[in-house]
């Protein structure tokens, strides 16, 4: 496989500002109510994230990491089963650099493919599960991956993906494994009854089609136990590349490195007090980067305990709560909701539950009421993106408000800006937020034009536009009002319309598709196309069959859930397909019909 970034630009790129860099101006408004016990800026250990592991491994050796469906890796099999992939890796010839791309479920070996890479001094590309065969090539080719680690449920999609690219542009290697390996036995009929899994859930744990030719298993690779040679990376070299869409184009990598990524996972446990006493449930996605940073990083820093989900399910969240007395809770507000809804919420004991952190979407104010008068919770609201390792803001923990995204954390200096001009708007006026922090991301790989577009100069620093609409009240914490990026929010899953309404023009029923938001009432937002069919093929294709095409070849929750037939879809003086105005009058349609 061809490189294809030149290494030298690649270094001055990731190369770090100095502390002084990140000193909050003292006449933000925030700082007033800022937390006696919290630090304003933190500093950050000036080593490698697999550092990280080693160290919890000698300190804890013997306490549980993750527990997955009752079964314990603890740290120091964490670190041992880490070394031994790492070995098998760079036997494979991963090196210095190599991007590494991770295609799994929640599970421990997750985190242990992570940890791998790291030790192999290499570069994760975390890839959502629910990418389907026209999705996942691109995960191939753009990054340069070497190897793919992925579930045997998911390997046939790597091994077709694969197939159908160049010869020069494959993967060296694929590395699959059972999802319930980790589980006595093997299997899941080992899970302890009262944490039983749905029949749904355990048929997908225990799938083990045949292997794709010239793949290895999981366990083959550990057996192998190559020792892995001498870890090398430092702070600042590249560590994580997590994808994300924007307005035109297929997902872009955002560059993140040892640095970026220490600083949100050492201030993780501090801003939400926490520790290696911690018991945190692990539901929020790891390949998303609020699961990687609360579900992957911040634990093994912390030398703390996290129980493991593979999918939500909220019966069996219920019980791990109650079973574990999980402390901490980072998720969704949807599944607060859907745990609720529960006929079985009574039974079950959240007494343990000391801090519950979320973004995505807004808490409703009904939710948060109830976590607190029954539980004598708050729910701690926080807000952030890939760009920015999860969070750049967040609710104190001693002064939450509701339906907001909180103030700037450690050593983030956070502005409101006019979109156009981008001089900064007085408290109360609405504009673009815009940041400046030592977690933000160091460019879109092999994007240069991107990455210039989305920072600019204020005040002497170097800021992020985030491209969402908001603004500061008199306390100085952040709300949010709109968007200027074209994005839906689906459960806290981002969808790019740009990127479903390429896949939808592979349908050959389809000559043109616009995708827009709609309102649903527990998705907050869902997935609506507006379509204009072939000729040949109106009256033949129904809705049913454009949604059902869709979930077939895209991540279902990409998959528009409405579609809408028109003759023409409205178009500019220089056709450009004016989406905005069906977004608006989507929006008249939904406010009419509630």
């Amino acid at each position: 496989m061809t490189l294809s970034v030149n290494l030298a630009d690649l270094r001055a790129q990731l190369a770090p500002l100095p502390p002084s860099a990140y000193q909050v101006p003292a006449d933000r408004p925030h700082l007033k109510h800022w937390p006696h016990r919290l630090p304003l800026q933190l500093d950050v250990p000036e080593t490698s994230l697999w550092f990280n592991l080693e160290v919890s491994a000698r300190r804890h050796p013997n306490k549980p990491a993750y527990v997955f469906f009752g079964a314990e890796l603890t740290f120091a099999d964490l670190y041992r089963q880490a070394e031994a992939l790492a070995g098998w890796l760079q036997a494979q010839g991963v090196g210095t650099g190599d991007r590494v791309a991770i295609f799994l479920q929640n599970s421990p070996q997750y985190v242990v493919a992570f940890y791998a890479v790291m030790r192999a001094n290499a570069v994760v590309v975390p890839v959502n599960p629910m990418n389907r065969v026209e999705e996942f090539g691109h995960y191939i080719t753009d990054p340069d991956t070497r190897v793919v680690i992925t579930s045997a449920d998911l390997a046939t999609v790597v091994a077709t993906a694969n197939a159908a690219l160049p010869a020069d542009q494959r993967i060296g290697a694929l590395l699959v494994t059972c999802l319930a390996e980790t589980l006595p036995g093997g299997r899941s009929s080992a899970i302890p009854p009262d944490l039983a899994p749905s029949p749904a859930i355990a048929a997908w744990l225990d799938a083990d089609p045949p292997l794709p030719d010239g793949a290895t298993r999981w366990a083959d690779a550990l057996a192998a136990a190559a020792t892995p040679g001498p870890h090398t990376a430092q702070a600042d070299d590249l560590a994580l590349l997590p994808y994300t869409s924007g307005t035109t184009g297929l997902p872009k990598g955002c560059m993140h490195t040892h640095r970026t990524l220490m600083h949100n996972a050492a201030g993780g446990a501090k801003w939400v007090p926490g520790g290696a006493e911690t018991i945190s449930l692990g539901v929020v996605p790891f390949f998303h980067i609020t699961g990687m940073l609360y579900g992957v990083l911040s634990p093994v820093l912390a030398g703390s305990t996290t129980v493991v989900m593979p999918r939500w399910d909220r019966e069996l969240a219920g019980r791990l709560i109650s079973r574990y007395g999980v402390t901490h809770w980072t998720c969704i507000p949807t599944m607060v909701i859907d745990l609720f809804a529960s006929p079985n919420v009574k039974s079950f004991d959240l007494t343990s539950l000391r801090y519950m952190t979320g973004g995505g979407a807004a808490m409703p104010e009904a939710v948060a009421e109830k976590l607190r008068a029954e539980f004598g919770l708050t729910f701690i609201e926080g807000y952030g993106l890939t760009e920015t390792a999860a969070p750049s803001h967040s609710n104190p923990a001693e002064r939450a408000k509701l339906q907001c995204l909180g103030i700037p954390i450690f050593g983030t200096d956070s502005r409101v800006v006019d979109p156009v001009s981008l001089e900064e708007l007085p408290l109360g006026e609405v504009g673009e937020i815009v940041t400046h922090g030592p977690m933000l991301f160091k460019g879109y790989w092999k994007h240069p034009e991107a990455t210039e577009a989305a920072f600019f100069e204020l005040d002497g620093k170097r800021f992020f536009r985030t491209g969402d609409l908001g603004r500061i009240d008199e306390d100085g914490y952040f709300f949010i009002t709109d968007r200027l990026k074209r994005m839906i929010n689906a459960s806290g899953y981002k969808v790019w319309p740009s990127e479903v309404e390429l896949l939808l023009y592979k349908h050959p029923a389809i000559a043109e598709a616009c995708v827009i938001s709609t309102k649903d009432a527990y998705r907050g937002e869902t997935v609506k196309a507006v379509v204009v069919l072939r000729a040949d093929f109106k009256g033949k294709t129904s809705e049913a069959d454009i949604v059902a095409w869709a979930h077939e070849h895209m991540a279902a929750y990409k998959a528009p859930r409405i579609v809408e037939f028109t003759d023409a879809l409205p178009k500019s003086g220089s056709g450009k397909v004016m989406w905005r105005l069906l977004q608006e009058k989507e929006a008249q349609a939904t406010a009419s019909a509630g």
